[in-house]
C-alpha cells in the first residue's frame, strides 16, 4: 500500500460525484411513465421508440458483426471459430427476416423470430454501447477499487473473486447479465480479474435482472410472495455460485491474466478497511484517464462487443427456441434432473424436471410449462429459471461475445451443476414454507 496517496477535499468531492453518476445510472431505479427501472434502461426505452431508429441500427450492427469474422478472416482461427462465424451469418438471415417481417411462418411465429429480435436482440445491442458510455464512473475513477478493499473479507472466502467482484453481482440484479458482463470482460481485459475470477463472476452472478423476475412472478402467480421468491432466488443464485466456484470445470481455470499480463492485483487488506478502501479509490483516482477519453473508449469497446453479440443472439436465440420448440430434446435432457426432482418430493417431478431443461434455450420458456402446477412446482421452478443464469436465447451468447475464457463444454457442465444443485437447496425450503 502507498503511504503517499494525497487525499483533499476537491478530490474526494470529484470521486463522489463520478461514482454517483455510476451508481446512478446503473443501481438505482427510477419510475418514469409508469416504469420503474434502472436510468440506462430508460435511456434504451427511449432510444428504441425513436421511430425507424431501431431496425436500421439493429440491423447495421448484426449484418455488420456477422460478415466481420470474414473480412477479418479470424472465422477460420480454429473450429469453434468457424462453427460460430456460420452462426453469425444465420444471424444476418434472421435480423432481416425479423426487420421485413417475412420468412417461414415457423420461423415468424411470435415466439420465435419476432420474440428474439424484439425481447432481446434489441435491447441487448443498445444497452451495451449505451451502458459503456456510464461505464467510465463504475470502473475508472475508484469505486471498485473502494469497493473491492471494503468486500474482500466476504467476495475472497465465499466466491474466490476479489471484493470489486461485488460491483458485477449487485449489476446483475438491479441492471441486467449484459450490464454484468460488460463491467466483467472490461475488468479481466484491465488485468484486475484472472481467467478463473471473470469465468466463476459471469457464470455465477451475470443473471438477469429483478425486472425479468418480476415477469416470471407475474406469469406463475406468485406475485403475492414477492419479496420471499426475491431473496430466496438471490441467496440460493449466490450459494449456488459459492459451491460451483469449488468444481469442475470452474476450478480447474487457471489463474491467468488477461493476455499473460497482470496489471492490478487487488491487495490484502488490513488495519482500518475504510480508510485503506478510500486510500485504494484514491490511487485508482488519480491514475484514471480524463472523463473524454474514458467515454471514447468505453463506447468504442462496447461498440465491439455488440458486434460480436448480436448476431450471436440472433442465431443462436432463435435455434434454441425451435429445439424448444419443434423436438424432444429437453424433453429427453429432462430425465437428467427427474432425479432430482424426485428425491425432493416435487409435486410433478417429471414435469418440473422439464421445465427446468428448457431452462438452458431462454429462460422464460420454464414458466410457460408450470402454469397450471402445484405452488412448490411453481416457486421451484421460478428460483432455477434465474439461478441457473445460463441460456441460449441470451446470455451464453453474450458470454461468447466477450474475452472470458470459457468454451462450450463449460457452458454446459456449468449450467447441468447450477440446475441440479438449485433443485437440491431450494426444494428442501420450499417444503418448509409450503
Amino acid at each position: 500500500m502507498q503511504k503517499d496517496v494525497e487525499i483533499t477535499g476537491s478530490k474526494i468531492i470529484r470521486f463522489i460525484l463520478y461514482s454517483f453518476v455510476g451508481i446512478f445510472m446503473f443501481f438505482i431505479p427510477i419510475n418514469i411513465g409508469g416504469k420503474s427501472t434502472i436510468p440506462i434502461d430508460h435511456i434504451v426505452t427511449y432510444v428504441k421508440n425513436i421511430p425507424y431508429f431501431s431496425p436500421i441500427y439493429v440491423g447495421i450492427i448484426v449484418c455488420l458483426g456477422g460478415v466481420l469474422p470474414f473480412i477479418k478472416g479470424e472465422w477460420k482461427k480454429s473450429t469453434t471459430s468457424i462453427i460460430f462465424s456460420f452462426f453469425k451469418l444465420f444471424g444476418i438471415v434472421f435480423v432481416l427476416m425479423a426487420i421485413f417481417n417475412k420468412g417461414p411462418e415457423f420461423l415468424m411465429n411470435e415466439d420465435v423470430i419476432p420474440f428474439i429480435y424484439n425481447s432481446i436482440v434489441k435491447s441487448v445491442t443498445m444497452i451495451v454501447p449505451i451502458g459503456s458510455i456510464f461505464l467510465a464512473f463504475l470502473v475508472n475513477y475508484g469505486l471498485m477499487e473502494f469497493v473491492g478493499a471494503l468486500m474482500q473479507p466476504v467476495m475472497k472466502p465465499v466466491w474466490k473473486t476479489p471484493g470489486r467482484s461485488a460491483i458485477d453481482a449487485v449489476a446483475s440484479f438491479v441492471g441486467s447479465y449484459s450490464i454484468a458482463l460488460l463491467i466483467t470482460n472490461r475488468v479481466y481485459k484491465e488485468g484486475k480479474y484472472t481467467g478463473k475470477e471473470a469465468a466463476i463472476i459471469a457464470t455465477g452472478f451475470s443473471t438477469v435482472s429483478a425486472t425479468f423476475m418480476v415477469i416470471v412472478a407475474n406469469t406463475l402467480g406468485i406475485m403475492d410472495h414477492w419479496l420471499l421468491y426475491f431473496w430466496l432466488t438471490l441467496v440460493i443464485t449466490f450459494v449456488v455460485t459459492a459451491i460451483t466456484a469449488r468444481i469442475y470445470p470452474l476450478n480447474k481455470k487457471p489463474n491467468e491474466y488477461y493476455q499473460g499480463i497482470e496489471i492490478v492485483r487487488e491487495k490484502e487488506y488490513k488495519g482500518n478497511r475504510f480508510k485503506l478502501a478510500m486510500e485504494e479509490g484514491m490511487k485508482a483516482f488519480d491514475q484514471a484517464p480524463t472523463v473524454f477519453k474514458s467515454v471514447k473508449d468505453n463506447l468504442f469497446e462496447g461498440i465491439k462487443l455488440a458486434l460480436s453479440i448480436g448476431p450471436l443472439l440472433m442465431s443462436i436465440g432463435v435455434f434454441g427456441i425451435l429445439l424448444a420448440e419443434y423436438t424432444p430434446v429437453f424433453d429427453i435432457i429432462g430425465y437428467v434432473f427427474y432425479p432430482f426432482t424426485f428425491i425432493t418430493r416435487i409435486p410433478e417431478p417429471m414435469l418440473a424436471a422439464k421445465a427446468s431443461a428448457l431452462s438452458i434455450a431462454e429462460m422464460f420458456l420454464p414458466a410457460l410449462l408450470v402454469t397450471e402446477a402445484d405452488i412448490i412446482t411453481k416457486f421451484l421452478i421460478a428460483v432455477v429459471s434465474v439461478s441457473e443464469i445460463l441460456f441460449f436465447s441470451a446470455s451464453i451468447p453474450c458470454m461468447m461475445g466477450t474475452e472470458i475464457p470459457l468454451t462450450m463444454k463449460d457452458y454446459i457442465l456449468i449450467w447441468l451443476e447450477r440446475v441440479a444443485i438449485s433443485i437440491l437447496l431450494t426444494a428442501p425450503i420450499l417444503h418448509l414454507i409450503f
